[in-house]
């Protein structure tokens, strides 16, 4: 007790209040993960009942690498429908942005973890890849269309170097991890209703069959929402069904699932710092005032609007998924664990934008233009983890191949008519590309324990080849073939225990991002500047370094870690004139990046039931190389990288008992720069949430019914949630590129969940 005593005051002085709780994931080559996913999550859920959950679910200690989980009861306590990757905006490093209530607005999210933006992360569901979640995805899904956000069990998140065994090829930074919900042993029903504001209306229906012959058990699951955009007209609906079988027969474990969505939203008009001041941040699009819209094509206003691109008639993102698979955990023999999962994912989109750049005819100054994305891939994700006296080896092989089409179409159109669908028969088309993307990856890794388990060291390396075959099917875009490829990747790590409740860690690893197909990338440029720049394009290429302190006593809980990341060949898009208009991208290599920066994250139970979470970022990303464009010298060197805030800062105090629960949270994000040369920034700001909820006791045949209300932006903030959403340019100094997105106000839902 005297020993506690002395060290509290300590760890507080040195993480300056910033009480956290800091536990990791094991690293996802060793076993403990390939045991894990569902069946702790299920775990976790089932010990909910019981003591108030912690904040940071606690897997394990030993893991060399910042990582950090999110159990299934923590994101039961967000806003019903709210992406999981909102959820973990309050651990370090994270910015996450949107700008809707739930975080599961395409167009505007924007994920980031220090520095390094969602296109150079991996994103995996139960091991299997989901790309790298951009709007225009050609290699994946979002989470949001992947799965219902009731049926994660867990998300696991490395800020720093992914496990090497994580299937993915744009993984610069780290990873995001999600893991499915498990069904359940019992036999059971779970529907949860929300209601809120915006004519908000989430239903959720899970089936639970519970074990059938002691040995077979699955769910399957129903989601709709339907809500009205908080601005302007236009609804955010989507339905989602959900499957999972699993078969155990013996130590062995063979599961099945099928996720379909269908998600169809209306986009927000993307704002300039000189719109928000002239329109103000409710300005949105033209909808339901057709003719308003067309003279606006016209060039006549008649209000505060003066140009064609303050508003558009409407903008429109659909999307349909399918995702399935089949995997196999085998245990080969007493001391060797063998998984091997088989997956695919069809998918269909059209965005949808009326563009008075294009006419219908010569009466009708509008016409919508149209990216139309396909994609099928199928893929085989392989782990093999054999103990060996004091070592673990693992080893891996990971397989993929994408079928992706984009297109660049435009529509005819009458007048305001009913366009919420796929569109046929356009009467132009822009560009139209074909893309087949082969991707091969191997990974092994040797975990060595010495010292009475004190001191683990685990090292590897993994070797990534992707091709791409750029076919254009009509004149606009480039074409040709790009190979990204490292026969060498390697990752070191260690942990060393100071005692049963310190350890120290540290990591290093090289990363590789493999060049992307699709709407960004160098496949998105003429034919002309591919050809110039195709021969000596480099795939971008990442050092990360991390070194870490984590410690626990019995009423706080916590780690600090620094980090350094050197970023080589940084490949930046630049707009070269407004989003709809569909100009092709210029691609630039600006060289070195280098990143450096400080985490601390921690909890404080400083009264039974009581917990105040906090972390803290310090973030310093600059470019370390200017760029010529089209021989104009680009002086960026020095500056800082765009969307990334330097300083932000979490706090949250939390209360959970036996019947009631609340939770009163605030993150302040620092300035954000969204042109290269800084000259063109969004203001920091605070905004803050509030969660709470009461513990019904059963009533008739209902069981475990809960109560939750929650209010986002509690004070009703305006702000700027997102930005590069129309991309990112090298100057603004007029404040007049739009590419900022304006944050919800205010917003309430209830929320009433039980069990049958």
């Amino acid at each position: 007790m005297q020993q506690h005593l002395r060290l509290k005051p300590i760890c507080l002085l040195v993480l300056q209040s910033l009480a956290c709780y800091a536990y990791a994931a094991p690293d996802a080559a060793d076993v403990a993960v390939v045991a894990a996913s569902a069946g702790q999550a299920e775990a976790a859920v089932a010990g909910a009942a019981g003591a108030p959950a912690q904040v940071v679910e606690v897997l394990g200690q030993g893991q060399s690498r910042q990582v950090q989980n999110l159990n299934h009861v923590e994101l039961a306590k967000a806003l019903p429908g709210t992406s999981p990757l909102k959820a973990l905006e309050k651990l370090p490093g994270v910015n996450f942005q949107s700008s809707d209530p739930f975080g599961a607005y395409e167009w505007s999210t924007r994920f980031s973890v220090r520095g390094f933006n969602q296109s150079q992360l991996g994103f995996t569901l139960d091991d299997i890849p989901l790309g790298d979640m951009s709007y225009g995805n050609n290699n994946g899904l979002h989470i949001s269309r992947a799965i219902s956000a009731e049926n994660i069990g867990r998300v696991a998140i490395s800020q720093g170097a992914g496990a090497l065994g994580t299937a993915s090829t744009s993984n610069l930074g780290g990873t995001v991890q999600f893991i499915t919900l498990a069904p359940t042993d019992e036999r059971g029903v779970t529907v949860s209703q929300t209601v809120g504001q915006d004519r908000t209306l989430r239903t959720f229906v899970r089936i639970d069959s519970g074990l059938i012959n002691d040995a077979t058990k699955f769910f399957i699951s129903g989601t709709r929402q339907r809500a009205d955009k908080w601005k302007g007209a236009g609804a955010q609906d989507q339905d989602q069904v959900n499957t999972r079988v699993e078969h155990q027969f013996g130590e062995n474990t063979l599961t099945a699932f099928y996720n379909y969505s269908e998600r169809k939203e209306t986009d927000y008009q993307d704002l300039s710092l000189e719109m928000a001041q002239r329109l103000g941040y409710n300005w949105d699009n033209y909808a339901p005032d057709w003719q308003r819209a067309v003279n606006a094509a016209k060039g006549i206003f008649t209000g505060p609007d003066n140009n064609m691109d303050d508003a558009y008639y409407l903008g429109r993102g659909l999307r349909k998924d399918t995702l399935g698979g089949l995997s196999a955990d085998l245990k080969i023999t007493p001391s060797a664990w063998f998984k091997s999962s088989y997956y695919h994912h069809s998918n269909e989109g059209q965005g949808h934008w009326y563009t008075p750049y294009q006419p219908s005819s010569p009466t009708m100054p509008i016409s919508i233009r149209t990216t139309e994305y396909s994609i099928g891939r199928d893929g085989l994700v392989n782990d093999l983890n054999v103990e060996w006296g004091q070592h673990t080896i693992a080893a891996g092989f990971w397989g993929e191949r994408s079928l992706h089409r984009l297109t660049r179409n435009f529509y005819a159109v009458t007048g305001p008519d009913d366009t919420n669908h796929f569109l046929s028969n356009p009467f132009k088309t822009g560009f139209k590309q074909d893309f087949t993307t082969t991707t091969t990856q191997f990974y092994l890794q040797d975990t060595y324990r010495a010292l009475d388990g004190k001191l683990k060291i685990n090292a590897g390396f993994k070797s990534p080849k992707v091709t791409i075959d750029a076919t254009n099917l009509m004149p606009g875009r480039a074409a040709g073939e790009l190979v990204a490829s490292k026969s060498f990747l390697p990752q070191l790590g260690l942990n060393y225990s100071l005692s049963r409740d310190d350890e120290v860690f540290a990591s290093a690893s090289q990363n590789m991002r493999a060049f992307q197909p699709g709407v960004n990338g160098p496949f998105s440029q003429t034919q002309d500047a591919f050809n110039q720049s195709a021969a000596n394009l480099k795939p971008e290429t990442s050092v990360n370094v991390d070194l870490g302190y984590r410690f626990k006593r019995r009423d706080l809980q916590g780690s600090l870690a620094v980090y350094h990341a050197d970023f080589d060949d940084r490949q930046l898009n630049v707009a070269t004139c407004v989003g709809i208009a569909g100009c092709p991208s210029t691609v630039v290599n600006v060289g070195k990046v280098e990143t450096k920066g400080l985490e601390a994250v921690a909890e404080w139970k400083f009264l039974p039931g009581y917990t105040w979470f906090n972390t803290f970022t310090y973030n310093d990303s600059k470019y370390k190389s200017n760029y010529l464009d089209n021989g104009k010298l680009v002086a960026v060197s020095g500056k800082q990288v765009v969307d990334t805030p330097r300083t932000m800062f979490d706090t949250e105090v939390g209360y959970d008992n036996a019947v009631w629960f609340a939770r009163l949270g605030a993150k302040y994000t620092g300035k954000r720069y969204y042109t290269y040369l800084n000259d063109g920034a969004v203001p920091s700001f605070w905004v803050a949430n509030l969660s709470a909820g009461y513990k019904l006791k059963s009533v008739g045949m209902l069981k475990e019914l809960s109560l939750q209300f929650n209010v986002t932006n509690l004070f009703d903030k305006q702000y700027f949630s997102s930005i590069g959403t129309n991309g990112f340019t090298a100057s603004d100094p007029t404040g007049t590129f739009a590419t900022l997105q304006a944050a919800a106000p205010r917003r309430a839902f209830l929320a009433l969940s039980g069990k049958l």
